[in-house]
C-alpha cells in the first residue's frame, strides 16, 4: 500500500466543505454542456458541409465524448451532483450508457484503483506499467488509435463479452446482451433515431461512431499516460499520480471538465470535478506544490514517456 499520506485537516472546516460542495445544478450543467457542444459540431458541419468541418467536429465530438466519460467517473464517485438519485440516473443515462461505459461496473473496478494506486493490485497499473516506451512504438499505438483499430477491438471485446460463452441458446444469449449492454443499446438507439428524425441518420455514424473509435482513443491513451506514466513515486500519494496544467485548447480537445487536476483528484477524490481548481489553489496555497508532480504540458508528459532509447539495428 502506498507509504506517504496526506492529512485533510490541514484544511479549515470552511475550506473543506468548499471544495467538497455538490451542487445539482452545476453537474447537470456539465452534462449538458457537453451534449450542446456536440450538437453544435454537428450543426456546423450541417451549415457548413466540408473537410475543415467535418474533422474539427470528429476532434471536439471525441473531446466531448471523453467529457462524458469524466462525467460518469464523478457519478461514480457519487460528486456529479448532490442529489444522489439526480447523480445515479445522470451517471449511468446521460453521460455514461451513450458512450458505452456501465457507471455500476466502473464504479467497482475503479475504486480499487483508489485504494491501490500504482501498486501491484492497481487494476490500471497496466496502463502506466509499460511507460517509457520507444517514439516509434507509440506512433504505432497512435497510428492504431486513430485508424481506429484500438476502438473496434475495445468494442468487439465487449460485446462479445456481453454475449455470453457458446453453450448458451440464442435467446440466452439475447438476455444476457440485454443485461450487460442494454443501456449502451437503449441510449444510442434514442441518438440514432433523434438523428433520422432530423433526416441526418448518417451523422450516427460520422459524428458518433467515428469520433468514438478514433479520436476519442487517441486522447484517452494520452490521459493515462499523463494520469500515471512515468510518475516520480508509486509510493507518494503526491507523486504517483500527475497535475497536468492544461491550455484552452487542451482543455477543448483532450483534457475536458478539469480531469488534468489528477494527483489533486487522488489526494481528495470526494471532491467534485468542477472544484478540482479551487482545490488546487488551497493546496499550493498551502505549500503542497513542491511536493506535488505538476507538469506544465501534455508535451512535456509525451516526451517523457516516449523517452526510451530506439533499440539499436543489429548488424548483417
Amino acid at each position: 500500500m502506498n507509504v506517504a499520506r496526506f492529512d485533510p485537516t490541514d484544511f479549515t472546516p470552511a475550506e473543506m466543505a468548499a471544495v467538497r460542495a455538490r451542487s445539482d445544478v452545476t453537474g447537470l450543467l456539465c452534462a449538458i454542456h457537453a451534449w450542446l457542444a456536440i450538437a453544435a459540431c454537428m450543426i456546423l458541419y450541417a451549415l457548413w458541409p466540408n473537410p475543415l468541418t467535418f474533422i474539427f467536429a470528429v476532434i471536439m465530438i471525441g473531446g466531448r465524448q471523453l467529457g462524458l466519460a469524466i462525467l460518469m467517473h464523478d457519478a461514480a464517485h457519487g460528486v456529479l451532483t448532490r442529489t444522489r438519485g439526480i447523480n445515479e440516473w445522470v451517471g449511468k443515462w446521460i453521460v455514461g450508457y451513450p458512450v458505452g461505459a456501465d457507471m455500476i461496473s466502473y464504479r467497482h473496478y475503479h475504486l480499487k484503483h483508489h485504494r491501490s494506486t500504482q501498486q501491484p493490485d492497481d487494476p490500471d497499473l497496466g496502463l502506466s506499467a509499460p511507460f517509457p516506451i520507444t517514439r516509434s512504438s507509440y506512433r504505432r499505438k497512435f497510428f492504431r488509435d486513430i485508424t481506429g483499430q484500438t476502438g473496434f477491438k475495445q468494442r468487439r471485446a465487449q460485446f462479445r463479452n456481453a454475449w455470453g460463452g457458446k453453450d448458451l441458446a440464442f435467446g440466452e444469449h439475447l438476455l444476457a446482451l440485454r443485461a450487460k449492454l442494454g443501456g449502451q443499446l437503449a441510449t444510442n438507439f434514442i441518438l440514432l433515431a433523434i438523428l433520422t428524425l432530423l433526416g441526418k441518420p448518417h451523422y450516427y455514424l460520422m459524428f458518433w461512431v467515428l469520433p468514438i473509435l478514433t479520436w476519442q482513443m487517441v486522447i484517452t491513451r494520452i490521459r493515462n499516460i499523463a494520469e500515471h506514466a512515468v510518475v516520480p513515486d508509486n509510493n507518494d500519494v503526491f507523486r504517483n499520480a500527475r497535475t497536468t496544467y492544461a491550455s484552452w485548447w487542451e482543455r477543448a480537445i483532450l483534457a475536458p471538465y478539469w480531469v488534468n487536476y489528477h494527483v489533486d483528484h487522488h489526494l481528495l477524490f470526494y471532491v467534485p470535478c468542477y472544484n478540482l481548481p479551487k482545490l488546487h489553489a488551497l493546496l499550493l496555497q498551502k505549500g503542497y506544490g513542491p511536493k506535488m508532480e505538476i507538469r506544465k504540458n501534455y508535451a512535456e508528459i509525451l516526451k517523457m514517456a516516449t523517452s526510451k532509447p530506439e533499440p539499436l539495428p543489429i548488424a548483417a
